[in-house]
């Protein structure tokens, strides 16, 4: 994930926020910041920039890792890794998430399946290693744009690379279809692979179809929530400069006390208790 949209100018040095601006009549700041309470308001908090803020978002990897992390992690039936680490960590700062992250999941055996490592890279200049054959990523036409209106033309657009024990797989973000390659493999086996079935909706409506009953979401809490938890992990690496070593039975980080404490957060806001009872 390299798209610059998520990215910024400010100097990793920063020694902190950016400095209070008058509140807009149509936010209510104090219903918007929620558990963060206790910022001055500034514009670069609101719009698509409150992701690169430890205090507000999970950066790239919470808001490109659905969209390119899952595929893997629900067909593998990864759940939680045992081990968190952060590879490199470009610009790293206690305010905002570094300009490039390189993060190892690794993820145990899981009853016939052996354990697998997935590797994240964001950054715009921070590239994996590209197998030959990988050709051009297209970008999916249902991503929405920036607060700035467009995508900036990036060097690799969102995607993901599979390795399996023969087999090369790529993939783009969102609701493409992965693919083998190179494309002389991918000929070969033309005729053995499945047939893809058609969406039946757009993820609005298949939300409100299975409300209705009528479909089966395609991202339901049980496959969201375990998800999102792996993102967690990977963020507080992320602000730590770490390797954790977690425990997915108990649901602790072993071999960081302070790293532990993160997984609980602060206390909840005043007015906001009950959202936070689990």
């Amino acid at each position: 994930m390299n798209s610059p949209r998520r990215w910024h100018g400010w100097d990793p040095n920063i020694t902190g926020f950016p400095y209070p601006e008058r509140i807009p009549e149509t936010l209510d700041w104090e219903i918007w910041q929620m558990q963060t309470l206790g910022h001055h308001y500034n514009k670069d908090f609101v719009n698509g920039q409150w992701r690169c803020w430890f205090d507000f978002g999970m950066g790239a990897l919470g808001d490109w890792g659905a969209h390119i992390l899952d595929t893997s992690h629900e067909f593998l039936e990864l759940g939680l890794p045992t081990v968190v680490e952060a590879k490199n960590l470009e610009g790293h700062n206690s305010y905002f998430f570094p300009m490039s992250s390189t993060i190892n999941f690794h993820f145990p055996k899981r009853k016939n399946m052996p354990a697998v490592d997935i590797n994240w890279y964001d950054g715009i200049n921070n590239l994996p290693q590209i197998p030959e054959g990988y050709g051009v990523s297209g970008l999916d036409p249902n991503i929405p744009p920036p607060s700035t209106g467009k995508i900036e033309p990036a060097k690799l657009n969102p995607g993901k690379i599979i390795y399996s024990k023969d087999l090369i797989f790529k993939g783009g973000s969102h609701a493409s279809t992965l693919s083998i390659i190179p494309e002389e493999k991918a000929k070969d086996m033309a005729s053995k692979l499945p047939e893809v079935q058609p969406t039946p909706s757009n993820h609005f409506l298949n939300f409100l179809n299975a409300c209705r009953g009528t479909e089966k979401t395609r991202s339901s809490f049980e496959i969201a929530g375990p998800l999102s938890q792996v993102f967690c992990l990977g963020v507080i690496t992320q602000k730590m400069n770490n390797r954790i070593e977690f425990d997915p039975k108990t649901k602790q980080i072993t071999n960081d006390r302070f790293a532990n404490e993160m997984l609980y957060g602060p206390p909840p806001a005043k007015g906001w208790e009950q959202y936070y009872i689990v």
